[in-house]
C-alpha cells in the first residue's frame, strides 16, 4: 500500500447518497486507497446498496459498535431500525461485517479504531458532561493509547472532525462522518453531537515533508433524498438530522 496518500472514511450509516458523492470526490483527487474506520451501514437509509459499493473496494476497515452488534445478527434490543437494517442485508453482507477486526494497523504505521483501541462504545477525542462535549486534555487521550505506538492514529465514532497532534507527536485524525452530521445519545451522560450543516465528511490524509498534511473535506451532496429515506422508514428524528446538521 502506498502510504503517500489516503482517504479515511467514517460512519457511513448507511447513507448510499452522501457515499457516494464521498467516493465521486475521491476517484476525483487521484486517491487510491481508502480506510474505512466502521458504522458503515447501521441506519433507516439504504444498508445493502452501501455495502454493495464498498464491498468490491480494496478498503482497510474496522468494525464500530453498530457493525458489531449487527455481525452478530441479533436484534434483542427491540430497535425497528435494527430490525429493519438485519432484513436488508445479505448474508454475504454481514459475513462481510463479521470478518473485519475491531482494530488494525497498516503498513506499521496507522493505527486504525472506531472508538478508542479498547472500546468501540468511547469516544477518543471528546469528553462529554451534562454542559455538553468538550475536546480531551491531551493525558486524558494518551491514556486511552498506551498500547499503540503507531505514529498516526484513525478514529471515528463521534461524528465530529478533529485533527489533534499529542505532546508526544502522535497525530489522531478522525475524518468525521460520511453520513450522519447529528444525532442524540444518552451514554456516557445524554448528550449531542453536531456538525451545523448536511454535508458528508471525510479526510485526506497526504505524506509531506514535514509531517502529514490533514485535508479535513465537507461536501454537498443530495441529503433531501436521505432524509426522505429516513421519514419512510419511520425515523423523522433522523431525517431533521440528516437535512440540518443540527441536533
Amino acid at each position: 500500500m502506498d502510504l503517500d496518500r489516503i482517504a479515511v472514511i467514517s460512519d457511513v450509516h448507511g447513507n448510499i447518497w452522501a457515499l457516494q458523492a464521498v467516493l465521486d470526490d475521491v476517484r476525483r483527487r487521484g486517491v487510491e486507497h481508502i480506510i474505512n474506520l466502521g458504522d458503515t451501514v447501521y441506519g433507516p437509509l439504504e444498508p445493502q446498496a452501501t455495502a454493495d459499493a464498498l464491498m468490491p473496494l480494496d478498503v482497510y476497515s474496522v468494525q464500530g459498535n453498530e457493525d458489531r452488534i449487527l455481525a452478530a445478527n441479533s436484534a434483542s434490543s427491540a430497535s425497528p431500525t435494527l430490525e429493519y437494517v438485519l432484513k436488508s442485508l445479505t448474508i454475504h453482507s454481514r459475513e462481510w461485517l463479521a470478518s473485519q477486526p475491531a482494530t488494525l494497523v497498516v503498513e506499521g504505521a496507522l493505527y486504525l479504531c472506531h472508538g478508542t483501541p479498547r472500546s468501540d462504545k468511547m469516544y477518543l477525542l471528546e469528553g462529554m458532561s451534562e454542559q455538553g462535549g468538550f475536546l480531551n486534555e491531551p493525558e486524558v487521550i494518551q491514556s486511552h493509547l498506551d498500547s499503540v505506538s503507531q505514529p498516526v492514529i484513525l478514529c471515528g465514532h463521534s461524528h465530529v472532525p478533529h485533527t489533534v497532534r499529542l505532546p508526544d507527536g502522535r497525530l489522531i485524525v478522525n475524518p468525521g462522518s460520511v453520513g450522519l452530521q447529528a444525532y442524540t445519545d444518552d451514554a456516557p451522560v445524554a448528550h449531542k453531537m453536531e456538525n451545523g450543516s448536511p454535508h458528508a465528511r471525510y479526510a485526506v490524509l497526504a505524506r509531506a515533508r514535514a509531517g502529514w498534511m490533514v485535508e479535513q473535506i465537507a461536501l454537498p451532496y443530495e441529503w433531501d433524498k436521505a432524509a426522505d429515506a429516513a421519514r419512510r422508514n419511520g425515523r423523522p428524528d433522523w431525517a431533521a438530522w440528516l437535512s440540518s446538521g443540527r441536533a
